[in-house]
């Protein structure tokens, strides 16, 4: 009985998935910002090559 209240109030295992759900979205907001801005920086170079030819 002992050993079945230490692992219920162990809270160990839920302090490790909270920090994975934090960095699975900290890589999403950055995979999302550097793709916009890729393709934003990706728009205004092809306007210079055009604005160049």
């Amino acid at each position: 009985m002992k050993l079945l209240t230490s692992f219920l109030r162990d809270e160990s295992g839920a302090t490790a998935i909270e920090y994975g759900l934090i960095a699975a979205l900290i890589s999403v907001v950055a995979i999302t910002t550097l793709t916009t801005v890729g393709t934003r920086l990706n728009a205004k170079f092809t306007a210079i090559s055009n604005g160049l030819n």
